[in-house]
């Protein structure tokens, strides 16, 4: 069973991922605090971390960043993390705190499953984009 971790406080966006990804083989799990991936992440860790961008207290990069420092000093098992943002000029930002993958919303389903396929395969899956 592959298990994939949603970080987002937007009741829409849990919708959109757990219908694009959810199936008899894998389970989306929610949690809607930045501040809980970690220790969900501890007592399960997932086989796919999606963070939302904006989550109301801690955000996708700040918890980015935690896990992988997590990961680094091994307190964490590797699994790859995958952004959902916000624009286009956020690209950066995931570039820089080392997500294997991103997508801008707003969020299909097949780009969605597209990225969450490659970053279970173990390949990254940076959409590029042009800002507007």
């Amino acid at each position: 069973m592959t298990t994939v971790l949603l970080a987002t406080d937007s009741d829409e966006l849990f919708v959109a991922v757990d219908g694009a990804l959810a199936d008899d083989d894998t389970d989306v799990l929610r949690v809607t605090a930045g501040t809980d991936v970690i220790p969900v992440c501890q007592q399960r860790t997932p086989d796919l971390l999606l963070l939302d961008l904006q989550i109301a207290n801690m955000g996708g990069i700040a918890t980015c960043i935690g896990v992988k420092q997590e990961q680094r000093v091994e307190r964490l098992l590797p699994f790859p993390v995958g952004l959902l943002l916000d624009r286009a000029v956020d690209v950066f930002l995931a570039q820089e705190v080392g997500a294997e993958g991103w997508i801008v919303k707003p969020i299909d389903s097949l780009r969605l499953r597209r990225m969450a396929t490659l970053l279970l395969a173990g390949e990254n899956s940076r959409e590029t984009v042009s800002a507007s």
